[in-house]
Protein backbone atom coordinates (compact mmCIF):
# COMPACT_ATOMS: atom_id res chain seq x y z
CA UNK A 1 0.00 0.00 0.00
CA UNK A 2 2.85 2.33 0.72
CA UNK A 3 4.17 1.66 -2.74
CA UNK A 4 0.83 2.55 -4.32
CA UNK A 5 0.56 5.69 -2.27
CA UNK A 6 4.12 6.65 -3.13
CA UNK A 7 3.44 5.99 -6.78
CA UNK A 8 0.23 7.99 -6.66
CA UNK A 9 2.01 10.87 -4.96
CA UNK A 10 4.83 10.59 -7.50
CA UNK A 11 2.36 10.64 -10.41
CA UNK A 12 0.47 13.56 -8.90
CA UNK A 13 3.72 15.48 -8.44
CA UNK A 14 4.80 14.69 -12.01
CA UNK A 15 1.41 15.71 -13.42
CA UNK A 16 1.43 18.92 -11.36
CA UNK A 17 5.00 19.66 -12.46
CA UNK A 18 4.07 19.01 -16.09
CA UNK A 19 1.03 21.31 -15.80
CA UNK A 20 3.12 23.98 -14.09
CA UNK A 21 5.79 23.65 -16.77
CA UNK A 22 3.16 23.88 -19.54
CA UNK A 23 1.57 26.88 -17.86
CA UNK A 24 4.98 28.56 -17.40
CA UNK A 25 5.76 27.91 -21.06
CA UNK A 26 2.37 29.39 -22.02
CA UNK A 27 3.09 32.52 -19.93
CA UNK A 28 6.56 32.80 -21.46
CA UNK A 29 5.16 32.42 -24.98
CA UNK A 30 2.48 35.04 -24.30
CA UNK A 31 5.09 37.41 -22.84
CA UNK A 32 7.41 36.91 -25.81
CA UNK A 33 4.55 37.51 -28.23
CA UNK A 34 3.46 40.68 -26.41
CA UNK A 35 7.08 41.92 -26.34
CA UNK A 36 7.50 41.27 -30.09
CA UNK A 37 4.24 43.04 -30.88
CA UNK A 38 5.34 46.00 -28.75
CA UNK A 39 8.71 46.16 -30.47
CA UNK A 40 7.08 45.85 -33.91
CA UNK A 41 4.65 48.66 -33.10
CA UNK A 42 7.49 50.82 -31.78
CA UNK A 43 9.56 50.22 -34.91
CA UNK A 44 6.55 50.98 -37.12
CA UNK A 45 5.90 54.19 -35.18
CA UNK A 46 9.55 55.24 -35.43
CA UNK A 47 9.54 54.50 -39.15
CA UNK A 48 6.41 56.58 -39.60
CA UNK A 49 7.88 59.38 -37.48
CA UNK A 50 11.09 59.33 -39.54
CA UNK A 51 9.11 59.49 -42.79
CA UNK A 52 7.04 62.37 -41.42
CA UNK A 53 10.18 64.20 -40.27
CA UNK A 54 11.81 63.68 -43.66
CA UNK A 55 8.78 65.16 -45.42
CA UNK A 56 8.82 68.12 -43.02
CA UNK A 57 12.50 68.73 -43.73
CA UNK A 58 11.88 68.50 -47.46
CA UNK A 59 9.09 71.08 -47.09
CA UNK A 60 11.41 73.44 -45.21
CA UNK A 61 14.09 73.05 -47.89
CA UNK A 62 11.51 73.66 -50.62
CA UNK A 63 10.26 76.72 -48.76
CA UNK A 64 13.79 78.10 -48.36
CA UNK A 65 14.49 77.48 -52.04
CA UNK A 66 11.33 79.38 -53.00
CA UNK A 67 12.34 82.24 -50.69
CA UNK A 68 15.78 82.37 -52.29
CA UNK A 69 14.27 82.46 -55.78
CA UNK A 70 11.94 85.26 -54.70
CA UNK A 71 14.82 87.24 -53.22
CA UNK A 72 16.82 86.77 -56.42
CA UNK A 73 13.89 87.91 -58.57
CA UNK A 74 13.35 90.91 -56.33
CA UNK A 75 17.04 91.79 -56.44
CA UNK A 76 17.23 91.46 -60.23
CA UNK A 77 14.12 93.55 -60.66
CA UNK A 78 15.40 96.26 -58.31
CA UNK A 79 18.77 96.31 -60.08
CA UNK A 80 17.09 96.61 -63.49
CA UNK A 81 14.88 99.41 -62.21
CA UNK A 82 17.86 101.24 -60.72
CA UNK A 83 19.79 100.96 -63.99
CA UNK A 84 16.81 102.16 -66.06
CA UNK A 85 16.13 105.02 -63.66
CA UNK A 86 19.78 106.07 -63.84
CA UNK A 87 19.69 106.05 -67.66
CA UNK A 88 16.35 107.91 -67.74
CA UNK A 89 17.65 110.56 -65.33
CA UNK A 90 20.79 111.13 -67.42
CA UNK A 91 18.67 111.42 -70.54
CA UNK A 92 16.31 113.84 -68.76
CA UNK A 93 19.23 115.95 -67.55
CA UNK A 94 20.62 116.16 -71.08
CA UNK A 95 17.19 117.07 -72.38
CA UNK A 96 16.70 119.72 -69.69
CA UNK A 97 20.12 121.22 -70.39
CA UNK A 98 19.17 121.73 -74.04
CA UNK A 99 15.95 123.60 -73.29
CA UNK A 100 15.79 126.89 -75.19
CA UNK A 101 13.30 128.63 -72.98
CA UNK A 102 11.90 128.55 -69.48
CA UNK A 103 8.59 127.38 -70.93
CA UNK A 104 10.30 124.42 -72.65
CA UNK A 105 12.31 123.68 -69.49
CA UNK A 106 9.14 123.54 -67.36
CA UNK A 107 7.39 121.32 -69.93
CA UNK A 108 10.37 118.93 -70.11
CA UNK A 109 10.70 118.84 -66.33
CA UNK A 110 6.96 118.22 -65.90
CA UNK A 111 7.02 115.45 -68.49
CA UNK A 112 10.08 113.86 -66.84
CA UNK A 113 8.49 114.08 -63.36
CA UNK A 114 5.27 112.49 -64.64
CA UNK A 115 7.02 109.62 -66.41
CA UNK A 116 9.32 109.13 -63.42
CA UNK A 117 6.36 108.91 -61.02
CA UNK A 118 4.55 106.49 -63.34
CA UNK A 119 7.66 104.30 -63.62
CA UNK A 120 8.03 104.33 -59.82
CA UNK A 121 4.40 103.27 -59.31
CA UNK A 122 4.81 100.53 -61.91
CA UNK A 123 7.95 99.42 -60.07
CA UNK A 124 6.06 99.28 -56.77
CA UNK A 125 3.37 97.14 -58.41
CA UNK A 126 5.98 94.73 -59.81
CA UNK A 127 7.73 94.57 -56.45
CA UNK A 128 4.44 93.86 -54.68
CA UNK A 129 3.65 91.06 -57.15
CA UNK A 130 7.07 89.47 -56.69
CA UNK A 131 6.80 89.62 -52.90
CA UNK A 132 3.24 88.27 -52.90
CA UNK A 133 4.10 85.38 -55.25
CA UNK A 134 7.27 84.64 -53.34
CA UNK A 135 5.42 84.47 -50.03
CA UNK A 136 2.79 82.14 -51.53
CA UNK A 137 5.53 79.89 -52.92
CA UNK A 138 7.39 79.94 -49.58
CA UNK A 139 4.39 78.98 -47.47
CA UNK A 140 2.88 76.44 -49.87
CA UNK A 141 5.06 73.44 -48.84
CA UNK A 142 4.71 74.30 -45.14
CA UNK A 143 0.93 74.62 -45.47
CA UNK A 144 0.80 71.26 -47.25
CA UNK A 145 2.72 69.59 -44.39
CA UNK A 146 0.49 71.18 -41.77
CA UNK A 147 -2.58 69.98 -43.65
CA UNK A 148 -1.12 66.46 -43.95
CA UNK A 149 -0.29 66.42 -40.23
CA UNK A 150 -3.77 67.54 -39.24
CA UNK A 151 -5.33 64.91 -41.52
CA UNK A 152 -3.00 62.27 -40.07
CA UNK A 153 -3.95 63.23 -36.51
CA UNK A 154 -7.66 63.22 -37.35
CA UNK A 155 -7.42 59.78 -38.96
CA UNK A 156 -5.59 58.46 -35.87
CA UNK A 157 -8.57 59.23 -33.66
Amino acid sequence: MVDTTAETVKKTVEQTAAKAKAQAQSFQDAGTKAFREGVDKSIASLTELNAHSKKNLEAVVESATAAQKGAEALSQQALAYGRKTWEDNISAAQSLSQARSVQELVELQTSWAKSSAEAYLAQLTKTNEIITNSMKDCFKPINERVTATVENLQSAR
